[in-house]
């Protein structure tokens, strides 16, 4: 009775269902949809356990892999701007577990154990890792503006040899593995002088595999090189890194030294302060990204839990009922290549949706193929209407949350100021330049712009479009951008140039030869003198 009232309440659609956040929305898209699909078909037990609550209502977390003394602990002290509860650092390994640096009132440690019970953190299907993982997990909680924003998980410092892969206790790839499905950013941290990429560090990158969009790469304390040594690090990392990371797109790397010292070298001094400014702006769009990475990793995980009831589904239609149980599953293991050949052609599945053959075959060993249950196509269907309707409409969320609320930004720290003020990156450069000056700064080089004025037959103080053209080409410019330069320097618009609009355009083209781009609007102190309508800035004649 009266169900016409519910349907029209708050925007809900046919199926009742109101989303009040696009949070909430994933959250019940994937207990009411795709849940019942992975508990049907084991999906836990071979890729990934269950989400919870705090899994989607948690802060972006970045995760900083590497080897030992790359920097990794020194870089969250140089976000924070301050130590935080465990921390060590030393040229020697001294990050021995993984340290997750979270927001909190009072300033202190976690403990692994107590940190896996809490339904407030991300962190509770870490048990699975047992003891002696657990023993080397702690959340350290600190009253940091950064931290209000995002959390930063510090991981031991990777080294070389058997011995520390033995030491460990667990599996310290699945571990990453949990982590790089979970995190907004993975970050590999490599130093100048230690590009060797040991085996336990390649399996540490290659259990990111799947999540290349979240990779991002930091070559630290690149101010101890020179130049010429830089170019042939960088040169070395990419080599190296284009063996383990396999993709055809080249991954990014952000060269710099991550940290408040003085730097060694400072003839790469702004190539490093623009690296950083933009491995800042990556790192502070996180928070206004994560719905949106969210809700990608949802249509991730759902394609994949799809694929795992279409193989589990074929494994058990094709076991006898009676006899010869244990001759056709090794018969069907033999032959798994094949199975994702058939489900590929019959359901028009990507061959990248398909989890790895081998590990494959190594998990389902340990199963009964006859217990496995028939494939329901009543969950598939279920997914697929998700997949195809309702993550359209958590899209168009949003895009309707960012319209209405301020872009989220990771702000304090090493991020407050760093775009204001004369230390923020290109003040004083380029069209910048000038800006705080009383002085026309165009008015410096004026005397040599006015010789070559004088020579293109000025009349009645002016020269003609086509003789300002045949200058300005001598600049090599393509004609879009001297065309953009003709448009700002013309201030009058009359399609021609007096000296001081002439001097304005041959400034203009001299900031583009310096590599800075062009305004879209001629700023307020690049106005000649003679044009400016505002006494303001008329310092010429009283």
């Amino acid at each position: 009775m009266f169900s016409w009232v519910k349907q029209e309440q708050g925007g809900r659609n046919k199926e009742g269902e109101m989303y009040q956040t696009v949070t909430e929305g994933l959250q019940t898209l994937y207990n009411k949809k795709l849940l019942p699909l992975e508990d049907t078909y084991l999906f836990h037990d071979f890729h990934s356990p269950a989400l919870e609550a705090a899994d989607f209502q948690s802060n972006p977390m970045v995760l900083l892999v590497g080897q030992y003394s790359t920097g990794k602990t020194t870089f969250i002290r140089y976000l924070l701007e301050q130590d935080f509860p465990g921390m060590r650092i030393g040229p020697e390994p001294t990050t021995d577990g993984f340290i997750a640096v979270m927001y909190g009132e009072n300033e202190g440690i976690v403990p692994g154990n107590a940190l896996v019970v809490d339904p407030k953190k991300p962190f509770r299907k870490l048990n699975a890792f047992g003891n002696s993982f657990l023993n080397r997990f702690i959340c350290a909680q600190m009253p940091n503006q950064v931290l209000q924003s995002i959390s930063i998980i510090d991981t031991p410092g990777i080294l070389s040899g058997e011995k520390q892969r033995i030491s460990r206790g667990y599996d310290f790839s699945e571990v990453l593995r949990w982590f790089g499905e979970r995190v907004d950013r993975i970050i590999l941290l490599f130093d100048a002088h230690k590009l060797d990429i040991s085996d336990e560090f390649s399996e540490a990158i290659k259990a990111f595999r799947g999540q290349d969009d979240k990779i991002r790469v930091v070559l630290n304390k690149a101010d101890q090189v020179d130049t010429q040594q830089l170019m042939r690090v960088y040169g070395a990392l990419m080599w190296s890194l284009g063996k383990v990371i396999n993709t055809p797109e080249v991954v990014r790397v952000y060269l710099g030294s991550f940290w408040s010292k003085p730097l060694q070298n400072t003839e790469n001094r702004r190539l490093f302060e623009a690296e950083s400014q933009d491995l800042f702006r990556d790192i502070q769009s996180l928070p206004r990204n994560a719905a949106l990475r969210k809700l990608n990793d949802l249509i991730k995980r759902a394609r994949l839990a799809k694929v795992h009831a279409y193989i589990i589904g074929y494994l058990k239609k094709e076991m006898p009922s009676l006899f010869g149980r244990e001759k056709k599953k090794e018969e069907l293991l033999q032959n798994l290549p094949e199975i994702y050949t058939i489900l590929q052609r019959e359901h028009h599945i990507s061959p990248g949706d398909f989890p790895n053959v081998s590990k494959m075959q190594e998990m389902l060993q340990h199963y009964d193929f006859s217990k496995f249950p028939s494939l329901k196509m009543k969950l598939i269907e279920s997914v697929d209407k998700m997949l195809s309707t309702k993550i359209a409409v958590l899209m168009a969320m949003i895009r309707e949350e960012e319209a209405k609320q301020p872009a989220a930004m990771v702000t304090g720290g090493a991020f407050e100021g760093s775009q204001d003020g004369p230390f923020g990156r290109g003040y004083g450069e380029g069209v910048s330049a000038g800006a705080d000056s009383e002085d026309w700064i165009v008015s410096r080089d004026k005397h040599r712009y006015d010789e070559i004025f004088f020579t293109l037959m000025p009349v009645n103080g002016k020269i003609t479009g086509n003789n300002a053209k045949r200058e300005m080409q001598n600049s090599r410019l393509p004609n879009t951008v001297l065309g953009k330069i003709w448009k700002l320097a013309d201030c009058d618009s009359d399609g021609m140039l007096d000296d001081e609009e002439f001097a304005l355009a041959q400034h203009l083209i001299k900031i583009k030869l310096e590599g800075y781009e062009l305004p879209s609007e001629l700023p307020p102190h690049l106005v000649p003198p003679s044009h400016r309508k505002n006494t303001l800035y008329n310092h010429t004649e009283d």
